[in-house]
């Protein structure tokens, strides 16, 4: 059974940083606040490339936006720096709008029609790029996915995947499936750590804990949540998926969400860690927190849960 060296007390670092911003006096502060703030032992490197839409077989990761490799290498280093462990995790949005979650194909090949196999080809070429960064510098852990409902069914295709990853990278592999698909995905045994988002409403977390629980005893694998977190404005807590749900700012919201899904968790010795989501490249003002609404923390009551939870669950070296 593969195990994780300690409790993942993570945070994701770098979403939504376009190529040049990833490296700089911005980026070197968000980073060392994070640690500092926060407590953390873990980062997901994380950043999106882009294919034009659900039905595209081309994923564009050598195009701008996406983050160049150089800046990936920097954040992998800057993140060892500070005595951080990574998970690098990279990840296809699309361009026009649409969820990744609706990339989708026929099951059946058709002429003249886009194909699962196109798509894979260009996906495992993107994937295998970042693999080959990940295991020359050094991180710890791969995604090789996220939240990406629709392809998920295609179990043949995912294995295959693995196979090429691992034949670069000897890391440990994981794969970040989304809210309630944790025990709808087949190919768990390929991978090394079973991950997922838990976006969970919080008066559900007990629920969505006693579905997730048999599919990872079953597996015999170790399970953290890969992402997890809630914007601070009223009515999230509720959805916390929801990025863009109306509400006012509220710091209150957030708090509670984040005592709610911690007090779930503590007990369940099966969770063993979070990666929330999240922490930009560059911060707002810190004075501006009480009217930012967004997932970070920085600043705002739901930091100081967050750095007391992590120092009560991590072992002082």
């Amino acid at each position: 059974m593969t195990q994780l060296d300690g409790w993942i007390a993570g945070m994701t670092w770098g979403w939504g940083g376009r190529r040049g911003e990833w490296t700089g006096p911005d980026a070197e502060r968000s980073m060392s606040l994070m640690v500092e703030r926060l407590g953390v032992t873990w980062t997901a490197i994380t950043f999106f490339t882009l294919q034009d839409t659900p039905q595209s077989t081309e994923i564009r990761f050598r195009d701008e936006p996406t983050v160049s490799d150089d800046e990936v290498r920097a954040a992998i280093r800057g993140a060892h720096e500070r005595g951080l462990k990574v998970v690098l995790k990279p990840v296809v949005n699309c361009a026009d709008g649409t969820w990744r979650a609706h990339i989708n194909f026929f099951d059946h090949d058709v002429p003249c029609e886009p194909k699962w196999s196109e798509w894979f080809a260009s996906y495992t070429e993107f994937l295998v790029h970042h693999a080959r960064i990940a295991e020359e510098e050094g991180a710890e852990m791969l995604c090789i996915g996220c939240e990406m409902v629709q392809t998920d069914r295609r179990e043949g295709e995912w294995r295959e995947l693995v196979r090429q990853v691992r034949a670069v990278y000897s890391g440990l592999v994981t794969y970040n499936c989304d809210k309630y698909q944790e025990d709808r995905v087949t190919w768990w045994d390929a991978v090394d750590v079973i991950s997922s988002s838990g976006y969970y409403p919080v008066d559900d977390w007990e629920n969505q804990l006693d579905r997730i629980e048999p599919v990872v005893r079953a597996h015999g694998k170790p399970f953290f949540f890969m992402e997890a977190g809630c914007p601070s404005r009223t009515g999230s807590p509720a959805l916390p998926n929801d990025w863009a749900l109306p509400g006012e700012p509220s710091e209150d919201a957030q708090r509670a969400w984040y005592e709610a899904a911690f007090a779930a968790t503590g007990p369940r010795d099966w969770v063993e860690g979070f990666m929330l989501w999240d922490w930009p490249v560059r911060l707002y003002d810190e004075a501006d927190a009480a009217r930012n609404d967004d997932y970070c923390m920085f600043g705002k009551q739901a930091e100081r849960t967050v750095r007391e939870h992590y120092a009560s669950k991590v072992r002082p070296a």
